[in-house]
């Protein structure tokens, strides 16, 4: 009988990680077109420096546009950290659900 409901719960653990799992295609989309709103990080669970790059966004023209400059640079840099980041989310993701 313990087999069967620890192919449940293997199930059911592996349905919860499908459902909660972020997919790199959709953050590499979001980084394209919503980048600069902080779109990406939004969606990969990183809150506070979503609304930094919307703060750059929004008030980068201030001090002479270098906010802006400095928000490409970023952008360009997070091109490059996306799909680590895809991977630290499912991993926290995987070790919700052990738990």
């Amino acid at each position: 009988m313990t087999d069967t409901s620890n192919g449940f719960d293997q199930a059911r653990m592996q349905m919860m990680y499908d459902a909660n799992r972020k997919s790199a295609g959709v953050a590499y989309l979001l980084w394209f077109f919503v980048g600069g709103f902080g779109a990406h990080r939004f969606y990969l669970g990183r809150t506070g420096t979503a609304i930094a790059q919307l703060m750059l966004l929004l008030l980068g023209w201030l001090p002479l546009f270098t906010g802006w400059i400095a928000l490409g640079i970023w952008l360009i840099v997070d091109l490059f950290l996306v799909s680590q980041m895809v991977t630290e989310e499912n991993m926290k993701t995987v070790d919700r659900l052990t738990r």
